[in-house]
């Protein structure tokens, strides 16, 4: 292309300094035109190009490609005359030699099975070296596990959580002398019953109160609420607090209260709204069905200085109660036992009638001392104490 633009460029200027033939019939004859010389064109060649890709809908017609002259040197098939091609070289020529792919064999590390014995030992400084680091690390195991010493450590099992042995069921006697015995303190322990009911605390609820026969042996201090010749009354029957609205006032004010019973005549229980909150709290609300709220001043101190006891089912459907001290004899406390079943039953409430007085009611009866372990009570020998007492106490 060069050559070309180089031979039209000289023609142009040629012709624009050639005579018109106007001038050239008044010119002298010595006029002659200059004649272009001749230029050689040496030939230009190329590296073929990689063809691009080609797609999958070629083009129909194709132009066909101008002819070049390839002074590539050919690769031949082994001739001396040919210069052959290198590998990089060879990509590009369309028509050169295939190029097979070279594949090499993977190399992996041999394995000491595969080694080659020589002598009864492993051939060559790597199986040499081999060797010697493995009596390494067998001599380092060594130290390490020297001091240790090997337990057989046997598979493991299941482990079966003891069992507590139930305490056999005992006659109320028997269990009366099991609780003397166990009662090692160095004070008289109070005998306690606790009886799980076979009743459901939210929907009933069992309480009531009775004065046992041979009492409690608690010393009993008692606040009574009166006024007037009540006041004068309780004074004189034993009670160790007496008072009206004073003595509400001074409640109220210091919320302190250090008795065990409070009694309150018909009058005074009225003017309690004031310190209601502080007796619930401590248990020690007068109330008609307890028979705490009375006229009867002399006949309610009477029992409590007897052994006048309340008692209510708790949430988990369980009674407790005192029956007396350890210091009783057998019989005084078997009685009292038999006084606190005959009033348990007459709580009872009465959707729970069945063949039996205790059957679904009382589930288990357990006696024990303050400090010492309980003893659980067959439900006959407890009916057997009731009936006793009934017949005894009871007769009409």
């Amino acid at each position: 292309m060069a050559a070309l633009k180089l031979l039209f460029s000289t023609a142009r200027s040629h012709s624009r300094f050639r005579p018109s033939p106007f001038l050239r019939s008044f010119s002298s004859e010595s006029y002659q035109p200059l004649k272009p010389q001749p230029i050689s064109i040496e030939p230009v060649s190329y590296a073929p190009k990689p063809k691009p890709a080609q797609h999958s809908s070629p083009d129909p017609d194709p132009a066909p490609a101008p002819e070049q002259t390839d002074t590539t040197p050919k690769v031949g098939s082994g001739d001396s005359g040919q210069a052959a091609l290198t590998r990089e070289e060879a990509r590009f020529v369309k028509e050169g030699p295939s190029i097979t792919p070279v594949s090499y064999q993977p190399r992996v590390a041999p394995l000491p099975e595969d080694k080659v014995v020589v002598g009864g030992g492993f051939a060559g400084k790597e199986e040499e070296e081999l060797e010697r680091e493995k009596q390494r690390m067998e001599q380092s195991k060594r130290r390490a596990f020297r001091a240790a010493e090997t337990v057989a450590v046997p598979f493991p099992t299941f482990i079966k959580v003891a069992k507590k042995e139930r305490k056999p069921i005992l006659d109320l006697v028997d269990a009366i002398r099991q609780v003397k015995a166990a009662a090692k303190c160095n004070f008289d322990e109070t005998v306690e019953a606790h009886v799980q009911l076979g009743i459901d605390a939210k929907r009933n609820a069992v309480r009531g109160n009775m004065t046992l026969p041979h009492g409690t042996g608690k010393v009993v201090r008692v606040a009574f609420f009166a006024e007037g010749a009540d006041a004068d009354e309780a004074r004189a029957a034993g009670a160790d607090i007496v008072g009206g609205v004073d003595l509400v006032e001074e409640i109220a004010s210091s919320r302190k209260l250090n008795v065990d019973k409070c009694f309150a005549t018909n009058e005074m229980v009225i003017r309690l709204a004031k310190i209601a909150r502080i007796l619930r709290e401590r248990g020690l609300m007068p109330d008609r069905k307890l028979g705490t709220v009375t006229n009867d001043i002399v006949g309610a101190l009477h029992k409590v200085r007897q052994g006048h006891i309340e008692y209510k089912m708790d949430r988990t459907s369980i009674v407790h109660v005192g029956l007396g001290k350890a210091s009783f004899t057998e019989e005084y406390i078997r009685e009292n036992v038999g006084a606190f079943m005959s009033s348990l039953l007459l709580a009872k409430p009465t959707g729970l009638k069945k063949s039996s007085k205790y059957a679904g009611y009382i589930n288990s009866f357990h006696i024990c001392s303050t400090m010492g372990s309980s003893f659980p009570v067959s439900i006959q020998s407890l009916s057997k104490a009731a009936d006793s007492y009934n017949k005894m106490h009871l007769k009409s």
